[in-house]
């Protein structure tokens, strides 16, 4: 997915906005989240994508995968990403784009040791209709935007099912 070629722009902030409303669940089930992650994983297989992903609700993993050329390295930035959207309770790379917006970043303004937290793409809050942010759906192994992108398309087919 990522060889040659200009990489994606960075979405804007009203855009990332409106993905996060969009993206809103009506539900999550233990079955929800195996239907995402292999989503996930089918989407990263057909474009040989070397990602790990996480899926999380509360303080519960509900799901993970490794796939080729992915590594535990992949599994820290998972880490790391989701402990940003947890705080924040909006995706990490939207979370990014506010520092930047403000002309900082967030390794420099957000006081937050940057071994444990990452405001790069990737990670997206899994919304509940009047519940809030309930989890995450986290992943790892390309490019910040690619990895936020990857996230949306599968959340999005979620919702068409």
């Amino acid at each position: 997915m990522s060889g040659g070629g200009t990489a994606p722009a960075l979405p804007g902030i009203a855009v990332l906005e409106a993905q996060e409303e969009r993206l809103t669940l009506s539900r999550f089930t233990h079955e929800d989240a195996w239907a995402l992650g292999s989503a996930l994983v089918g989407l990263a297989r057909g474009r040989r994508a070397p990602v790990a992903i996480g899926i999380r609700r509360g303080g519960r993993q509900l799901f993970h995968c490794g796939l080729a050329g992915s590594s535990a390295d992949n599994d820290a930035w998972i880490d790391r990403k989701r402990r940003v959207v947890e705080r924040y309770g909006e995706s990490s790379l939207l979370v990014g784009s506010r520092f930047r917006a403000r002309g900082t970043t967030f390794e420099e303004s957000s006081r937050l040791d940057p071994d444990r937290y990452a405001a790069h793409g990737g990670s997206f809050p899994i919304r509940v209709d009047g519940a809030g942010v309930i989890g995450t759906v986290t992943v790892s192994g390309l490019p910040q935007i690619e990895d936020h992108a990857l996230v949306v398309e599968a959340l999005e087919r979620l919702l068409a099912t």
